[in-house]
């Protein structure tokens, strides 16, 4: 058991390290960073969504731009998708699980808003389906997936993949990135105040 201990952080580290060498990925994620500057300036929203716990992430980013990162500041305009629970059962039940993001996101998403799309395969059809609804929409569509990508990468603007086939490795890579995300809008927003 402690072998397997080991490896496991290893492995997370080797990710990370994996990440820190790409300087193609560290120039996505800076982009991005001044991506959701932008829409915050102009008072758009950033808006999330995955599946499992990639949702969980989801969750806990919005929460991170709505509540605060490091420091005591207005909030920024987050939403995880699913946190509704009676809208997600009842859109699951009346058009099917593929439809319960693209429909929230017609209903919310506006010009110039951000949509995260976080799917570690990138084929949750759920999640590529509101990713194309936020395009028809002109809302900028951030894709966090793992290696290759996967099908969302058709309906992305900015790509964010973890060099890794592993789901807990890349979501914990995805945080990473996330709270990286998180921390440089906060520092640029509370120096343009």
């Amino acid at each position: 058991m402690l072998i397997r201990i080991k490896e496991a952080i290893t492995d997370s580290i080797m990710l990370k390290q994996s990440i820190l060498a790409d300087d193609v990925l560290i120039g996505k994620i800076e982009q991005i960073i001044g991506v959701c500057i932008i829409a915050l300036k102009s008072d758009k929203k950033i808006l999330f969504c995955g599946n499992g716990g990639s949702a969980a992430d989801a969750q806990h980013l919005a929460a991170e731009f709505t509540g605060r990162f490091y420091k005591d500041r207005e909030p920024f305009n987050a939403e995880a998708l699913h946190v509704n629970t009676s809208y997600l059962t009842s859109v699951a039940n009346d058009y099917g699980y593929d439809e319960v993001y693209a429909r929230i996101v017609k209903a919310k998403a506006r010009r110039g808003d951000i949509l995260f799309g976080l799917s570690t395969s990138g084929n949750s059809m759920n999640v590529i389906k509101a990713m194309e609804q936020a395009r028809s929409q002109n809302v900028i569509t951030i894709a966090m997936t793992g290696l290759g990508g996967g099908k969302i990468v058709l309906a992305s603007d900015f790509v964010i993949n973890a060099p890794s086939n592993d789901t807990p490795r890349i979501q914990e890579a995805h945080m990473m990135v996330g709270h990286i995300i998180c921390e440089m809008v906060e520092k640029k927003m509370m120096e343009i105040v």
